[in-house]
């Protein structure tokens, strides 16, 4: 009878454990499904950091072009000293825009890389939420060989597996969470919850790592039925005794904290959560009624890696913003740029009429032989002591 009864509680289990696999086994497929519809938005910002990096080389080849014919429209027939000193002003126009325009460049390429990367950082998540749970049945086990009742160690042992639960999810400590950071209540005393998690717009979630597993570890070694209820009903009593506790703390309404409405409670060895909830199914709606939310391994996992992906998707948002932001400088620079070369192109012409004024000067008069060069060159076959001629181009107005 004892040998029966050996055979039909490893059948429970094992229909209790390959239930559990089950439930991993669709929450991989969920998280591959949302790394399609992820990978689809990836492709989408590539696209547009295509068409922007396009953009910008077409905006560069245009300008080039254009002030090209600009320049040679503008500094023909012009000296060699006007040429120089306007050469260095435009100079002074064009090289902070170039400058602007490598930093935007630079901006976009950055972007487009960091897309690369984290399309590539989404398979590697996957492949170590696999290893994870691969991992989660020989943890349980030397859980059950090291803890034997040593609360410390096992608060301790939680907190490492919730921080290496937290780096799995592509989270950074001191940027994404905090482990043991101090808060005030508003009667001044120090709380210390276990991890505090950042939400992007500066909002946050509480997590505890230190409830106490020592009556399970008894209740699963156990062979004598009557003994393992006892030790299951200490394990459940153990169970709404650091629920009610964390619930005490109020760590969601601490000055510094803006969190939801609940702090999650993590239980590090799944079958433990699930013997409770099987065991009495109230004790979910007495957490949730006290703004408790208890959360296993790979339920936590999965709330880890849909923030750790809000993280990616904001910073995704704000570089698409900052290439806005670029974007705008730089027309406001461009258009500053050809309002200079429109002011330019008014002096140069200004100068030309001048410049043809005093020509004119030179070879006009009201009376017929009166123009300066006229009289000049009549001096000269008069005698006059000279060693050069005026230049051939001058019109030959010495009689007008």
């Amino acid at each position: 009878m004892e040998e029966i009864e050996k055979k039909y509680i490893s059948k429970v289990l094992y229909e209790s454990t390959y239930s559990e696999l089950k439930e991993k086994q669709k929450e991989i497929i969920t998280l591959n499904q949302n790394i399609s519809q992820h990978t689809e938005k990836s492709r989408y910002l590539e696209v547009r950091v295509s068409e922007h990096k396009k953009e910008i080389t077409e905006l560069k080849n245009q300008m080039k072009l254009e002030f090209k014919n600009l320049s040679n429209q503008i500094f023909e027939d012009k000296s060699k000293k006007f040429l120089e000193l306007n050469e260095k002003k435009v100079f002074d126009i064009l090289n902070p825009l170039k400058e602007r325009i490598q930093d935007f460049e630079k901006k976009v390429e950055d972007t487009y890389k960091e897309e690369t990367r984290e399309r590539a950082s989404l398979k590697e998540h996957l492949k170590q939420i696999t290893d994870l749970n691969q991992k989660l049945s020989q943890d349980t086990e030397d859980l059950t060989k090291a803890l034997k009742g040593d609360k410390k160690l096992q608060g301790n042992w939680g907190e490492v597996q919730l921080e290496q639960i937290l780096k799995y999810a592509g989270l950074e400590k001191e940027i994404h969470y905090y482990a043991q950071k101090s808060f005030e209540t508003e009667e001044g005393q120090r709380a210390l919850p276990d991890f505090v998690v950042n939400l992007p717009e500066d909002k946050n979630l509480v997590i505890d790592s230190k409830v106490s597993l020592v009556a399970y570890e008894k209740y699963f070694n156990e062979e004598d039925e009557e003994k393992k209820k006892v030790y299951l009903r200490t394990h459940i009593a153990n169970m709404k005794t650091h629920m009610l506790g964390l619930a005490s703390k109020n760590y969601q309404a601490l000055y510094g904290i803006n969190a939801p409405d609940y702090v999650m409670m993590f239980v590090p060895i799944e079958p433990a959560l699930y013997t409770v909830l099987k065991a009495q199914p109230s004790f979910w709606q007495s957490t949730l009624e006290n703004n408790i939310v208890p959360v296993s391994t790979s339920t936590l996992l999965a709330t880890l890696r849909t923030i750790s992906f809000i993280w990616k998707q904001e910073n995704q948002k704000n570089n698409v913003i900052k290439i806005a932001k670029e974007s705008g400088k730089l027309y406001d620079k461009l258009s500053d740029f050809i309002e200079d070369l429109i002011r330019l192109g008014k002096k140069l012409d200004g100068v030309k009429i001048d410049h043809t004024k005093a020509m004119n000067k030179l070879y006009t008069s009201t009376k017929k032989g009166e123009t300066i060069i006229g009289r000049i060159e009549r001096l000269k076959k008069l005698g006059a002591n000279t060693t050069k001629s005026l230049p051939q181009s001058l019109p030959n107005r010495i009689d007008e």
